[in-house]
């Protein structure tokens, strides 16, 4: 069977990849298109155009791009017309992927969407779109599957979130110190050793909130000079632009301080995470991805003024307590999440000490987060998904 899948971001590459080989273990012959990113052609996709490209976050960014973003409609909908796939497979990435869902159910395309928007977050309209023009849906939360069900009477698809799969299968969650040491030393040129103390730093996948959290960020280092720290980059974007980030942030202070080092590192997330004693982290994906690995974090959220403003209008916010993912599916705050105003240096270097040095705080968080991984259920989802969607072509 013929499967055209579209992932906008990072984090839908890496779903999308693990849905590919899931796909190619299901239906051994299937031929796969997709918009979406490089993991996604390394797992077999016949890639036809890449998420950097097409990207945009934030309302009045969106506002800015808009005759781009309507020439990628345009060409993602002639893509889908040339290919005549057996099922339009949409990951996530609501702004773009709702508008393919209607055209390609509009002209006899079976839908599936996979990772659900978050509707039950804000923009809740969107169910009445899910419920409309998408044939399945298939979920990577298990509190979805009642809410689906509750208000907007879809079944939805549970079978277990790909991200265990993602961090229990790197080839570095088994690596040791010495060893992750060296190789990271190899890949920067800077000599590290199994005696550091090393901080994460992940201020998101979009360039244009890396440049609202970096600064925050940046400005933290300083007053941790025993730790060395490293930010995880964000696979699209490009050393020139967090160095970027970095000079003109530091500009304003009338230079770079003597003695600064931020190694800027892409592709080693999950070993960053895995070897850091904390990290600070944007909202998303990468915050779970960081309680699954067991790092200590405390969330930062920052964007313009005006995507802020709009967002605290559409989010649900009698319904939502919190915006990391490993806070909803457990239900509390697990660790605290820094928004806005409240994502200053202070605040985030006050909680980073406390991160680093308050052991029964520590404990509590990891032992929340074994919690948040048993809710989650086993691994295999990608494969489980991919096995749901051939069963659901094959039976209807």
């Amino acid at each position: 069977m013929k499967y055209f899948i579209i992932a906008g971001e990072a984090s839908g590459d890496l779903h999308g990849s693990n849905l590919i080989k899931g796909l190619k273990k299901a239906d051994p012959l299937c031929q796969i298109r997709c918009w979406g990113g490089d993991l996604m052609k390394q797992a077999g996709g016949e890639l036809v155009s890449h998420y950097k490209d097409t990207a945009v976050m934030g309302f009045f960014e969106v506002v800015m791009k808009i005759g781009k973003i309507m020439r990628n409609f345009a060409k993602c909908k002639k893509d889908i017309l040339d290919f005549n796939p057996d099922a339009v497979v949409l990951i996530d990435y609501p702004g773009f992927n709702f508008r393919m869902a209607k055209f390609a159910k509009k002209k006899g395309f079976k839908v599936f969407y996979y990772i659900a928007p978050k509707i039950w977050a804000w923009k809740e309209s969107r169910g009445k779109r899910l419920k409309k023009y998408v044939d399945k849906l298939f979920i990577i939360f298990p509190f979805e599957v009642k809410y689906f069900k509750n208000r907007w009477d879809i079944d939805a698809v549970y079978r277990g979130n790909p991200l265990l799969d993602s961090v229990e299968q790197n080839q570095y969650m088994k690596e040791g110190k010495e060893e992750f040491c060296s190789r990271i030393s190899s890949l920067t040129g800077l000599p590290f050793s199994a005696g550091d103390k090393f901080v994460a730093l992940l201020a998101g996948s979009r360039r244009s909130e890396i440049s609202y959290t970096l600064p925050r960020m940046l400005d933290v280092i300083k007053n941790f000079p025993d730790y060395k720290f490293l930010l995880a980059a964000a696979p699209s974007v490009p050393v020139e632009f967090y160095n970027g980030v970095i000079e003109k942030h530091f500009k304003k202070a009338g230079g770079i301080p003597s003695g600064f080092s931020l190694p800027i590192i892409h592709n080693q997330t999950y070993p960053i995470l895995k070897q850091s004693e904390a990290t600070i982290v944007n909202s998303g994906t990468a915050s779970l991805e960081a309680a699954l690995i067991g790092t200590p974090q405390v969330v930062c959220y920052e964007s313009s003024y005006i995507s802020f403003i709009v967002a605290k209008h559409l989010v649900n916010i009698k319904k939502l307590k919190y915006i990391s993912l490993a806070n909803l599916i457990a239900d509390k705050f697990i660790f605290k999440e820094l928004l806005q105003y409240q994502s200053t240096s202070e605040n985030l270097s006050a909680e980073l000490h406390r991160l680093l040095e308050d052991k029964p705080y520590i404990e509590a968080m990891k032992k929340d987060y074994a919690e948040v991984h048993r809710l989650l259920g086993g691994g295999g989802a990608s494969v489980a998904v991919a096995q749901a969607m051939v069963e659901e072509l094959q039976n209807n």
